[in-house]
């Protein structure tokens, strides 16, 4: 199934990120447009891949495993990469370690819940926060390279603030929704085959 075209634009979407991120050290700003465009086309594949695997009935188990990697990947090298060139700095810092650390978090909480064989379906504000997100992210990447008298950092920095606020919201909705599955006491075999419950 990676040969399916939802897949292959999942595969596009890893495989674009280290052109973008290379691009980060190379300074003016045709590197920082070509880099924000590359950026936008992978996020455009995160809804094509989605839409078609839906629509072409070709949905599979790997494509839902390499989606939302896909998606983490890109969102967390990219910010490491606008710290790093400090398009990113002082307090902005603060928004995109918020959206890191919440990234992470689903991660794990999927990961655990995908063991119970329960789903986590993404709710609409967090693709609010997704669209949101993806589009501060690009503007900063342009950053000081963007039109004349247009404040482009500013405007991305707003996002990103906006981005982490809604990243709280949804981050905590799906860590409520999981707490009941993690405060359920566990169950645990033992040798003569009775069971054991334990907290």
């Amino acid at each position: 199934m990676l040969s399916s075209l939802p897949n292959i634009l999942t595969l596009s979407r890893i495989a674009a990120i280290p052109v973008v991120v290379a691009l980060f050290f190379f300074a003016g700003p045709w590197p920082a447009w070509t880099a924000c465009g590359l950026f936008a086309l992978a996020c455009i594949t995160d809804w094509f891949d989605g839409y078609l695997a839906r629509a072409w009935q070709e949905e599979s188990v790997i494509g839902k495993f390499l989606d939302p990697i896909a998606d983490k990947l890109l969102v967390a090298a990219v910010l490491m990469m606008l710290v790093a060139v400090d398009k990113v700095d002082g307090l902005a810092v603060i928004p995109a370690v918020i959206i890191l650390l919440r990234e992470v978090m689903v991660s794990g909480l999927r990961e655990f819940l995908a063991g119970l064989q329960v789903g986590v379906p993404v709710s609409r504000l967090a693709k609010w926060k997704t669209a949101i997100q993806m589009v501060a992210i690009g503007v900063l990447i342009v950053g000081r390279d963007g039109p004349s008298g247009f404040p482009t950092e500013t405007v991305g920095e707003i996002g990103l603030w906006i981005a982490a606020a809604l990243t709280l919201i949804t981050g905590w909705d799906y860590l409520r929704a999981g707490l009941k599955y993690m405060m359920t006491p566990a169950v645990k075999k033992l040798p003569d085959g009775h069971t054991e419950l334990r907290a």
